[in-house]
């Protein structure tokens, strides 16, 4: 009986080792090579903001513009192939590159180990700062001190996250789905502070003067990557290579220039 079992469980083994194989090779063809795909079709599909300036907002023209809108085109150039810019928010961001909507996304994303579980990142190619701004004539040093105030934030965004692990109890958190709502609610007087990015505050007082905000406290130094979809091991160089590249031949500093009015910091 044993000896009669021993071919058929060779047998087994070689047929699961085959099916195996098989699946692992459905796998692989079924998992797109995105950079491969970007160049037979001619089009590089990047998700970008457009209510965050000055990383991305609609101009007069109707056309949207920003420093990721810049970063985009100068990735596209690059690879040589058109740009096809598509507006997210800081919700559908990932999302959409997870599902194939999106073959990147350059749109202020900061990088947290929830993130990296779904996707890739690139080098740095943006500085960022996150931090709780409010008005100038009212103090506040520390987290501490947002006991019993209420603070606006964009549902989803770094400072989301990182504002709800070191805020107490009693503070209140008013999550907003997008930057308009979140800076309108500020400008309305609906919350007290708001929690968000140095360039997004600096913008805000560039536009109004209605409850300027000025910075209390810092939360966190969360540059911007490039969001690249999981194994994509080719564009991931590639972009890397692009970004590095900018940054040496000056390029990534004048858009740094032009849209936060300062120079690129050398330690990014």
């Amino acid at each position: 009986m044993t000896t009669t079992r021993r071919p058929f469980l060779r047998s087994l083994c070689a047929l699961a080792a085959g099916l195996a194989a098989s699946a692992t090779l459905g796998l692989a063809s079924a998992h797109a090579d995105v950079l491969a795909n970007v160049h037979k079709n001619g089009t590089l599909r990047v998700a970008v903001p457009q209510d965050f300036p000055p990383f991305g907002s609609v101009g007069t023209d109707l056309k949207p513009r920003g420093y990721d809108i810049d970063m985009a085109n100068l990735i596209g150039k690059e690879l040589g192939v058109k740009v096809e810019l598509i507006p997210v928010t800081s919700t559908n961001r990932v999302p959409f590159l997870t599902t194939g909507k999106a073959d990147l996304v350059i749109s202020s994303l900061g990088k947290n180990a929830e993130r990296e579980a779904v996707i890739d990142f690139s080098t740095a190619y943006a500085p960022f700062f996150n931090g709780v701004f409010g008005p100038t004539d009212v103090k506040l040093a520390q987290a501490g001190e947002l006991a019993g105030k209420t603070v606006g934030v964009t549902r989803g965004a770094v400072e989301d996250l990182e504002l709800t692990k070191i805020a107490p109890a009693s503070t209140t958190i008013k999550r907003f789905e997008d930057n308009n709502a979140t800076i309108s609610a500020y400008l309305t007087g609906q919350v007290q502070f708001i929690a968000t990015g140095n360039v997004v505050a600096a913008a805000v007082n560039d536009m109004t003067k209605l409850r300027r905000l000025d910075a209390k406290f810092l939360i966190k130094n969360s540059p911007c990557y490039v969001g690249i979809a999981k194994g994509e091991t080719a564009l991931t160089a590639k972009v890397n290579e692009i970004i590095a590249k900018a940054k040496q031949d000056g390029s990534l500093d004048a858009i740094a220039q032009r849209w936060l009015n300062a120079p690129l910091p050398k330690d990014l």
